[in-house]
């Protein structure tokens, strides 16, 4: 018979339902806030998002990217850069043009992004020639670029080889040195300009060797046509702008200026393997770097951007096809390269004893 009282196990099992209640309205009412917390935050973010992405697009639209080189149009390294500046304009749908300033042993282009901002749209195509070498060789504070400039990324390296004309009587290394070596002075061998990389190297054979030839500066296409025609003996030069005249049948290749023989001509012996000095090592590498104050971010970037491109296969493709094999890097490895190749070519250029003023 029903008394009217709650059971005591009745009476808990409704506290506890209701306990259970109050919760499940707490957890509810706390979930809704989470929830409409949650989507306002995302939406800010989403928001945010947008709004970076609308400021790149504009950004990316509003203003070209300009690459300012040093070489004149079409020559090796300036050609390369040029495949790298298409690649680069259809992969980011940014315009990119390359500005050629040749002259004043790169300072023309060095003055040309100068009077830029530093602000990631004006970079500057530039090799170890200019950061490296000149300042060793030349006196003239213009030449010290290290205050100047910042690393984006190295596009490619190249090892140097020495070539001959097709018609050349030396078959070897060995046989050109000991044709030096009788007749000190006659031998000639033709460079971009004094003081170029060519011309260490070609100075660096002569000091090893204990000879006496003579560098004779060409300008642009000629530099190869001396060669081809017997009018000097030899060149010491990258790959690719040895290629086309090597394939042409107008020049031969004696040997490669690195320890180790190339993928890319496995044929082609090394200076020792050739009967000249193994110490015989010189190589070119390019790349590019923006204005000192260019942001952080700004270049990190740029060199993500450029690594990409050099990672395509049709930039590898194109690149082999000119002699040349793209190697990227962060602004921090380009930093680190500079570093070692200043050390390199000022022991080389106190070795040799070379000064050009």
């Amino acid at each position: 018979m029903h008394s009217g009282r709650i059971h005591p196990a009745n009476r808990v099992t409704r506290q506890t339902l209701t306990a259970l209640d109050r919760r499940h309205k707490m957890i509810k009412n706390s979930t809704s806030f989470i929830r409409r917390d949650a989507l306002r935050r995302l939406g800010g973010f989403a928001l945010a998002l947008g709004a970076a992405g609308r400021s790149l697009a504009q950004g990316a639209t509003a203003k070209p990217i300009r690459i300012i080189s040093p070489y004149g149009a079409g020559l090796g390294p300036d050609g390369t850069m040029r495949l790298l500046a298409e690649k680069l304009s259809s992969q980011t749908g940014r315009q990119v043009v390359v500005d050629s300033r040749p002259g004043g042993n790169g300072l023309v282009a060095v003055n040309a992004l100068k009077q830029a901002p530093a602000d990631g749209h004006t970079l500057l195509f530039v090799s170890n020639a200019h950061l490296t070498i000149n300042p060793h060789l030349f006196s003239s504070s213009a030449y010290k670029l290290g205050g100047v400039l910042e690393p984006v990324s190295t596009t490619y390296r190249a090892p140097f080889y020495v070539a001959v004309g097709s018609g050349s009587p030396y078959k070897s290394l060995s046989q050109m040195v000991a044709q030096a070596k009788a007749n000190p002075g006659r031998l000639s061998y033709s460079v971009p300009y004094i003081g170029s990389p060519p011309h260490l190297g070609g100075a660096l054979l002569e000091h090893l060797t204990g000879t006496q030839m003579i560098p004779i500066p060409y300008k642009d296409a000629q530099l190869m046509t001396a060669v081809a025609t017997g009018e000097v003996d030899f060149t010491i030069a990258t790959l690719g702008s040895l290629a086309p005249l090597v394939k042409g049948g107008k020049l031969r290749l004696l040997a490669i200026a690195q320890p180790i023989r190339s993928r890319a001509e496995p044929d082609v012996p090394t200076a020792a393997e050739s009967g000249g000095p193994k110490d015989l090592v010189v190589q070119s590498w390019v790349g590019l770097v923006a204005l000192k104050g260019t942001p952080a971010d700004v270049l990190r970037r740029v060199s993500e951007e450029v690594r990409r491109a050099l990672a395509s296969p049709e930039i590898i493709e194109r690149y082999a096809a000119a002699g040349y094999a793209p190697a990227g890097s962060t602004p921090a490895e380009f930093a680190q390269l500079i570093k070692q190749d200043d050390q390199f070519y000022a022991g080389l250029i106190k070795r040799i004893g070379m000064k050009t003023e």
